[in-house]
């Protein structure tokens, strides 16, 4: 029986998968048996090869060493035998399977906020694409004026992928209820930020706010575990804003 090589590359650092299997792969693989979270496979490169590579050496001083697997996703590596030739790896979630996006969710109710954060993340970007190896885009979720949110699954995979999802939550209103002033947030920024919260990690969400003094009282939920911005103006976020967003980019080795 013929056998079937798998193609498997190593992620040595945040690259999108359809760049990294451009380039020639890291390893040749004939699977052996594929499990819920792992696999197991014969190496068809020469050991001596494989023993003096750097990805092998990281291996062996107990880093964690990821490869994205033909048609299998992403894997960690746990076990070597050089001898038998044989690799075990255990299935895992990697950043090299988002996109490089910037992913803005805006309220339009209070429009100096708005307009401020556009143009300062619009402004980011810009600034970015001159220190970044992998260009990044801003996409930000339409508006229809009236209209109920509506979030195509493209709309959903863009959130989910992105590196980062940037939600306005400055108040729109404030509304009084058992003696206590509660801040609402726009309900459509609420939809996507939920869905966020669910499929991304707390280093991957920002929450900005712009402070209003003709609104007082607190939000009714409580995201002391996600970053979060306050600005007065505009001058004041341009000032924050560039900061805090090249240190959440760090985990990427993007600059």
């Amino acid at each position: 029986m013929a056998i079937i090589a798998l193609k498997a590359w190593y992620l040595a650092q945040y690259k999108p998968i359809k760049q990294v299997i451009q380039h020639p792969c890291t390893l040749r693989l004939s699977r052996n048996s594929l499990l819920k979270t792992g696999l197991r496979a014969d190496f068809l490169d020469d050991h001596l090869e494989v023993e003096g590579s750097d990805w092998f050496q990281l291996y062996l001083s107990g880093k964690t060493v990821e490869f994205y697997i033909q048609g299998s996703g992403t894997y960690v590596v746990s076990n070597i035998d050089l001898v038998s030739q044989e690799i075990y790896f255990t299935k895992s979630t990697s950043i090299s399977g988002l996109q490089p996006i910037i992913y803005y969710s805006p309220q339009t109710h209070h429009q100096a906020a708005n307009e401020a954060i556009t143009a300062t993340l619009t402004t980011i970007i810009e600034n970015l694409a001159t220190r970044s190896r992998i260009p990044l885009t801003l996409e930000v979720t339409p508006r229809i004026s009236g209209s109920p949110l509506r979030l195509s699954n493209s709309q959903f995979s863009k959130i989910n992928k992105s590196l980062l999802l940037i939600a306005d939550v400055t108040p729109i209103e404030s509304i009084t209820t058992d003696d206590r002033h509660e801040l609402l947030i726009d309900s459509k920024v609420c939809v996507e930020l939920g869905y966020g919260i669910q499929t991304k990690d707390n280093g991957q969400i920002l929450l900005l706010t712009q402070e209003r003094a003709d609104l007082s009282g607190t939000l009714p939920f409580d995201m002391a575990g996600y970053k979060q911005l306050s600005f007065t103006d505009a001058k004041q976020l341009g000032k924050s804003l560039p900061k805090l967003i090249d240190m959440m980019l760090q985990r990427y080795s993007l600059v």
